[in-house]
């Protein structure tokens, strides 16, 4: 896995979001862009992130950031998750995990005291050229689910 570095071009993606339409990295072009990566639609921590990113929605829209998630769920489960934990923001799937692989967010992890692969729960700034370009503005990697969005709207002074 290749973490991706401030600085560095934001790999490009489209991908379905929950209800099969495709969303692309250009589509946030001339914006400020949150794309953050989770494991597992329906998990406790997933919902935990899912949730705060939702509830802080508006006040990141405000300051010019729009927000998505990335998971290798389907579009279906994604639709569930949404409903289930009534999520305002933008989740895709990416279920052949290429673009969570480009991103650096695919790899070893530990899981109750077990070393397996899977999402690395991460998360990056990004800011998108009106051309829809993105440039890696901030990254995180390895991040806690609970409390992360109030640390980063605290970074980011939202």
């Amino acid at each position: 896995m290749t973490n991706l570095q401030i600085g560095d071009t934001a790999p490009s993606f489209t991908l379905p979001d929950s209800t099969g339409a495709l969303v692309s990295l250009n589509s946030f072009a001339g914006r400020k862009l949150i794309v953050y990566f989770y494991p597992a639609a329906l998990t406790a921590g997933c919902t935990t992130q899912a949730v705060d990113f939702s509830a802080a929605q508006d006040d990141f829209e405000d300051a010019g950031y729009s927000i998505v998630g990335i998971s290798p769920d389907t579009p279906e489960k994604l639709a569930q998750f949404i409903a289930t934990s009534s999520l305002s923001v933008t989740l895709l799937a990416d279920p052949t995990k290429a673009t969570i692989e480009a991103w650096g967010a695919w790899g070893e992890r530990v899981l109750y005291g077990k070393a397996i692969t899977s999402v690395i729960r991460s998360t990056f700034v990004v800011d998108v050229s009106e051309a829809g370009v993105g440039t890696i503005v901030d990254t995180y990697y390895n991040i806690r689910a609970t409390g992360h969005v109030r640390r980063l709207r605290d970074q980011l002074g939202v």
